[in-house]
Formats: structure tokens, C-alpha cells, sequence
């Protein structure tokens, strides 16, 4: 962690740009020196079944706390994400069914559960926690009663997520509006029955953390609950850190892949790399320091920070076996390379290079300079061969000599793959089935 000492995780957070805000920040310091730690909690609605690398940042901050003693809390919103929080948009999410939020909920929870037990033999294992819980046994009226009493309209619509839509095109929907007052009712029921007295969020959560600490402090009667915003993950051109031309960078493997996840960051540009590797890897800020310095001095080999970069926030997400399979696939994918491929490579490129499935039969029938055409590696026969034998031709990283060379069964890593390249950039998969 650098020169911070863990005991002052507000420290950790500023120093590192992941504090926005923080109520009772003096208190919070002190309550953080407990021996026993704090439960602190972050809340994720399941609107779809992955998270992406803009609530990172959440999840991060969640593993400052958790490196620091305390024990990290995660909150899914399996009743919240049924009504769809309007902070930080600009109209109001499409409803989802109970069966689409649920499955959601409980891949998220696998997700984030894996994330942060990665060292589970050093630190406090996280909480999982589900608000469906606890509001599938709460009436309207009930809530009305024990809780909508306590708040006041003024304040929740002084909340700039409220004031905001209000003075938007599309206006804001009760339902909506009373988001705040669910998620404040998220925290009072996590102080009451758990004992989670520090909630975390993005600055667009402030209104929703505070509507908590005022349910508290109104209904209980108790000024120990703190809450602690961080800024929003942006690029130095203001645009979101984790959006791509195909969309959201998905932390889930199953929707996108570690060797896709850690190209887009091996993409960050110098601008953003050094803020980035602050905000979201735990490198000695030291050692950032070291890297931000050797940027700027001659010799410097270009990318060396974004390699870092990537390594580092994969690892997190995915472990050191996804880190460890993107590292293969980039290796087996350099223009030239030898890399020794296998299947697990072989599959973790599919949908990233051309992929075309044929018979065997198909396979072994023409010559390799017939397939090359096929696949479109190359415009025609006389091009292939000249390909071939200027040495630019390759089956699974292994340079093909002869023109006359057809496919062989040996070719086949586990009898089914091989990867055909022609020249230092242009890759094809082959699928081939009985």
C-alpha cells in the first residue's frame, strides 16, 4: 500500500483518487481503527447478468476496506433492480422479469464472491446479501408506516439524481423516486440485523447513501453509520472508462473473455494509464511514481505501463489462471510468433479471430494454398504460394515450407483446431468436425 498506513483507510482511498466524499470522515477514521474491523457494504443491481469496468471502482474500494481488516459486504438488488435507480440516468431502465433478476443476482454474486476471496487466506471473506430478502416480507403499508413517515419531501427532492430527471424531458416516475428510500432502508435493516455501519458508492449515490444515514439517525437514533462516495471511473476526455465500440467491457468470463478483457486494457492510452493503475490496481503508489517517471525518460519501451496495467486489474477480475490464459493468447496471436498453442488458447480466441467449421473430409482433400483461398487469407493460388514460400505461411505458429502442403491430422490440436496465419497479422481459425 505504499506510505499510507492501513489504520487510516480514508488515507488510502484519497491518496489513491477513489474518495469523492465521506460523512463524518473524522469519526469514520477513528471507528476504522477497531480490532475487530467494520462490515462495509456495496450495493449492485442485477440489470443484467454481468458487471462491467465501470463498477470496478466499487469493487475495488470494497478490497481497500477488505485489505485493510474489515470485512467487505455485498448487496444485491434483487428487489431494487425490479424498480431501477435513477441516479446518473437520463430515463428510466426497462423493467425485467422476477426470473431474469434473479438469475442475474446470482451470477453476479458468483462473480463478485470470486473476485474478492482471490486471497481469501489473508483477508475476511465476503458477505453476500440479496435485499429481496427482506422487502418480499414488507408490505406497502407496512413500509409506509415504519419508514415513509420518517422522510421528508423537500430533502428527497433537494437530491440531484431527483432534481435532475425532474427538469429532463422524460420526468421521473414515483416509482423512481422512492429508490431512495428503499436503498436507505437497505442500510438502516444492515445496521440493525448485521452490523454494517460504512455503505460505499459512486458520487452519483450520495442522495441514496445519506437517505440511509438520515433513517438511521431518525428511526434509531444513532450517528455511527458512514457513508463514502467515489468518483466516477472517467477517461481524461470525459468519456466512460470501460465503454468499447462493441459496448460494455464485461467483468463476467462468460460474457467476455480474460484475453478480450485485457486487450482493451493493454488500449489505455498514456493519458489514463498511470491515473487508472492508481484507481484500480493495489501497486505501491511508490511504484506507480517509478512507472509515471520512467514514462517520461528516454528509453522508455512504449506500452510498458498499459502491459502493467492490464496484468494487474486482470488478475483481480479473473484470477491468475484467466490472467495467465489471456497472456497465451496474446503471445499466440504476435505477428511471427512460436508460441506452443493448445486447445485452451485455441477456444479463447474463438469470436476473436475468423473462425469458419469444416468437415474433415473438407480439411484434408485440397492443399493448404486451396484452404488459404478459402478462408480469404489470401486473393488467389499464385499469391498463397508466393506466401508460402517466402515464408509467411503458418499452421498453429509452425512455418509451412512446401507449396504442395495439404493438412494433416497431426495438425489438429485435441483433433479438432488449428490456427492458420498468413503474413505477421492476418489469423484464421479452423474448426474441423468429423
Amino acid at each position: 500500500m505504499g506510505d499510507v498506513p492501513c489504520n487510516n483507510i480514508i488515507d488510502v482511498l484519497r491518496e489513491r483518487d477513489l474518495l469523492d466524499a465521506c460523512t463524518n470522515e473524522s469519526m469514520l477514521i477513528e471507528a476504522a481503527k477497531s480490532p475487530s474491523g467494520l462490515k462495509v457494504y456495496c450495493g449492485f443491481d442485477p440489470t443484467a447478468d454481468s458487471l462491467h469496468l465501470g463498477n470496478l471502482l466499487g469493487i475495488v474500494v470494497l478490497s481497500w476496506f477488505q485489505r485493510c481488516g474489515h470485512t467487505p459486504v455485498i448487496l444485491l438488488g434483487g428487489a431494487t433492480g425490479s424498480i431501477g435507480d435513477p441516479s446518473g440516468k437520463s430515463v428510466e431502465r426497462p423493467l425485467l422479469s422476477r426470473e431474469e433478476i434473479d438469475t442475474n443476482a446470482n451470477n453476479i454474486g458468483t462473480d463478485l464472491n470470486s473476485i474478492l476471496s482471490h486471497d481469501n487466506l489473508t483477508y475476511s471473506r465476503p458477505q453476500v446479501m440479496n435485499n429481496i430478502d427482506w422487502f418480499a416480507n414488507i408490505s406497502f403499508l407496512d413500509f409506509l408506516r415504519d419508514v415513509g413517515r420518517y422522510a421528508r419531501i423537500g430533502t428527497m427532492l433537494s437530491r440531484d439524481s431527483v432534481k435532475s430527471r425532474l427538469e429532463s424531458e422524460s420526468g421521473l416516475s414515483f416509482t423512481e423516486f422512492s429508490y431512495q428510500l428503499l436503498q436507505g432502508y437497505d442500510f438502516m435493516h444492515l445496521f440493525q440485523e448485521h452490523n454494517v455501519t460504512v455503505q460505499v458508492g459512486g458520487s452519483d449515490q450520495w442522495g441514496n447513501i445519506v437517505a440511509g444515514t438520515d433513517l438511521i439517525r431518525r428511526i434509531i437514533s444513532k450517528e455511527v453509520a458512514y457513508g463514502v462516495t467515489f468518483p466516477l471511473l472517467l477517461k481524461s476526455d470525459g468519456k466512460k472508462f470501460g465503454k468499447s465500440e462493441d459496448g460494455a467491457i464485461w467483468l463476467s468470463s462468460k460474457r467476455l473473455s480474460p484475453f478480450k478483457f485485457y486487450q482493451y486494457l493493454l488500449r489505455t492510452s498514456d493519458e489514463d494509464v498511470i491515473r487508472m493503475m492508481r484507481m484500480l490496481t493495489f501497486l505501491p503508489i511508490n511504484e506507480i511514481r517509478e512507472i509515471e517517471e520512467a514514462m517520461g525518460k528516454k528509453g522508455y519501451v512504449p506500452n510498458t505501463a498499459q502491459v502493467r496495467l492490464a496484468e494487474e486489474i486482470t488478475r483481480f477480475v479473473h484470477g491468475e489462471t484467466g490472467l495467465e490464459e489471456a497472456k497465451a493468447a496474446t503471445k499466440g496471436l504476435l505477428p511471427g510468433s512460436d508460441t506452443k498453442l493448445d486447445i485452451d488458447i485455441l477456444e479463447s480466441l474463438i469470436d476473436i479471430v475468423p473462425t469458419l467449421e469444416i468437415t474433415r473430409e473438407e480439411a484434408f482433400a485440397v492443399t493448404v494454398v486451396d484452404i488459404l483461398v478459402k478462408v480469404g487469407l489470401q486473393g488467389s493460388k499464385g499469391e498463397a504460394r508466393r506466401m508460402i514460400k517466402g515464408g509467411g505461411v503458418r499452421i498453429n505458429n509452425i512455418k509451412v515450407a512446401d507449396e504442395l502442403a495439404r493438412l494433416e491430422p497431426s495438425d489438429l490440436i485435441s483433433g479438432r483446431m488449428l490456427l492458420l496465419s498468413a503474413g505477421k497479422k492476418n489469423k484464421f481459425l479452423l474448426q474441423v468436425k468429423e
